[in-house]
């Protein structure tokens, strides 16, 4: 295992350091924008940005470092903190002026710094899904782990694509005068509505922003179930449980997208999209059900293999 990779730790405490900021300027600070205080978007991507760079500096380390594709992995890793470094600047510099950072392309500069943060996107997204696929090819000695591994990648990957699903322009910008702003997260309501408290998701239409954090996050909940049935004895158990998991948040991914794109509010789903849930919530408990014969079958041998005993005379 290689050691852990110190430009992604030292964006994550960048990050860190940045969330006690902005959790200074919400105490502090009393502008607000499209409805949500100023610094309430800096605290959020500190956050997800933060755990990011941590769960990726560990991801890189499963290369081992007498592997060629060592070196590129390690490279790969710098680009991703470099990345969210430069976005988060963007992130902040705006919320300081009191200026939207996404969509907004009202003056020059604030042009510019969009550009600047497409940018960045850009690159960290391609680093993303090459540091993947490096770590991806890694073997393991717990397949569940290394599945986790693998699915929690792929639905990260897809969750940050679906980003690019924000960035093109609505009807209404298209048709405007004047363009202001390219892009929005709302789905059959404009941004900056009634949201959800610190996260802001639109509670009357669809947000394209939690299908995006929803799988990004695939990151590390995939792992984290892997550990957790670590205590779990039968290694073909352990699998199947690691697959329940990534069906259920393949799933749920592909679902709360379904539901933005329809322009419906995360709490407040129609009955498709309840069906939907219960039969993703029947498949994914079916697959783990499916791992009780495997836990339950060294029992049964240990019972099989008492019996001669109990008969002697």
């Amino acid at each position: 295992m290689s050691r852990p990779h110190r430009p992604l730790l030292f964006m994550s405490a960048v990050m860190a350091a940045l969330a006690v900021v902005a959790t200074g300027g919400l105490l502090l600070d009393d502008r607000t924008l499209d409805g949500m205080p100023v610094w309430a978007k800096p605290l959020k991507f500190a956050l997800s940005l933060g755990i990011y760079g941590v769960t990726w500096s560990w991801l890189l380390s499963l290369v081992p470092p007498a592997k060629r594709t060592a070196r590129w992995s390690r490279w790969l890793g710098t680009v991703l903190a470099a990345a969210a470094l430069a976005e988060m600047a963007v992130i902040v510099t705006q919320a300081a002026r009191g200026r939207r950072s996404h969509f907004n392309v009202s003056t020059p500069l604030d042009s510019a710094l969009y550009s600047v943060m497409g940018t960045t996107i850009v690159a960290l997204m391609v680093a993303n899904v090459l540091a993947a696929a490096l770590v991806a090819r890694e073997r393991r000695a717990e397949p569940a782990d290394a599945w986790a591994v693998r699915i929690g990648l792929a639905v990260s990957a897809a969750g940050m694509a679906l980003g690019y699903l924000m960035v093109r322009p609505t009807a209404a910008q298209l048709a405007a005068p004047v363009v202001t702003a390219v892009g929005a997260h709302g789905v059959g309501v404009a941004d900056g509505g009634p949201g959800l408290p610190l996260l802001g998701w639109s509670t009357t239409g669809g947000d394209l922003r939690v299908p995006h954090f929803v799988g990004m996050h695939a990151l590390q909940a995939l792992p984290l179930l892997a550990l957790a049935v670590r205590r779990v004895a039968d290694r073909t158990a352990r699998l199947r449980l690691v697959a329940a998991g990534g069906l259920g948040y393949a799933g749920l991914t592909a679902l709360v997208t379904w539901q933005a794109l329809h322009g419906q509010p995360l709490l407040r789903p129609d009955g498709p999209t309840l069906a939907a849930a219960g039969l993703l919530l029947a498949l994914t408990a079916a697959v783990a059900l499916s791992a009780l014969p495997s836990l339950s079958a060294p029992a049964v041998r240990r019972t099989a293999a008492a019996t001669p005993a109990e008969v002697k005379p």
